[in-house]
């Protein structure tokens, strides 16, 4: 049997749990204004994950629009943010 840092059997629990999806946008939800802007962020109402996709939230039209435009940019970012590359998609709603 091997050591694990803490940190590393976190990750491994994660990775096989049903909590990873929670947990991840729970990262994306404190970084969201970082990496969007706070305006963005501020009209942000959720925030999750459900498998390889992104779904945003948000009842401003307009913000709605825009992040439409930005979808390859949200992916990039998160993906940066979260230092894997796990959302794949994004959908706007």
């Amino acid at each position: 049997m091997g050591e694990y840092s803490i940190g590393d059997a976190i990750k491994i629990f994660l990775k096989q749990s049903r909590l990873k999806g929670y947990v991840q946008a729970l990262q994306i939800e404190e970084v969201w204004e970082n990496i969007m802007g706070k305006t963005i962020a501020k009209y942000t109402e959720k925030i999750h994950i459900h498998g390889d996709k992104l779904y945003i939230t948000t009842y401003v039209a307009p913000l709605r629009q825009e992040l439409m435009y930005q979808k390859e940019t949200i992916v990039q970012r998160v993906n940066e943010a979260l230092g894997e590359k796990i959302v794949k998609e994004v959908i706007i709603s």
